[in-house]
């Protein structure tokens, strides 16, 4: 029996936005008082969610209007850290394929999106667990060479 990972304070889900093959990925800038920095779509789980899935679809829908989704997946990931209280949070990273290039509409915490290439979204998004998130997603999609596990 393999041995159980230890629990987590706080589960959190991260949505990588793309569309078209090869895929593009949508980026969101956070505003200068949270860094400035380009990241996905993401958010904790509220305990009214009813599973992951539902709370990223809720952040989806919060962060950038979005709601009609030709594919929502788990990539099959996720990532432990340490949440800003100190305890173990855990991250799972999904694809969200969207019918096309579509203009999010932006909540507060963000300031700016822009649609890229893989490679650029490799290069701009902030967290290395960000960017080893759109190669795993590159990999499924066939746009890239399997990551680095």
């Amino acid at each position: 029996m393999a041995p159980s990972e230890p629990p987590v304070a706080q589960e959190c889900v991260e949505g990588y936005l793309f569309a078209g093959r090869p895929a593009r990925f949508l980026i969101l800038r956070r505003p200068p008082e949270r860094g400035r920095i380009w990241v996905p779509v993401s958010g904790k789980v509220d305990p009214a969610d009813p599973d992951l899935e539902s709370a990223l679809r809720r952040e989806l829908r919060e962060e950038t209007g979005f709601s009609d989704l030709v594919d929502l997946f788990s990539l099959d990931w996720h990532v432990r850290f340490d949440g800003p209280d100190g305890r173990p949070w855990r991250l799972h990273a999904y694809g969200v394929e969207l019918p096309g290039e579509l203009p999010p509409v932006l909540s507060r915490e963000h300031d700016a999106f822009e649609w890229v290439g893989g490679d650029e979204a490799e290069r701009r998004l902030h967290y290395e667990d960000n960017r080893e998130a759109v190669r795993r997603l590159r990999a499924r999609a066939g746009d890239a060479p399997a990551p680095n596990v």
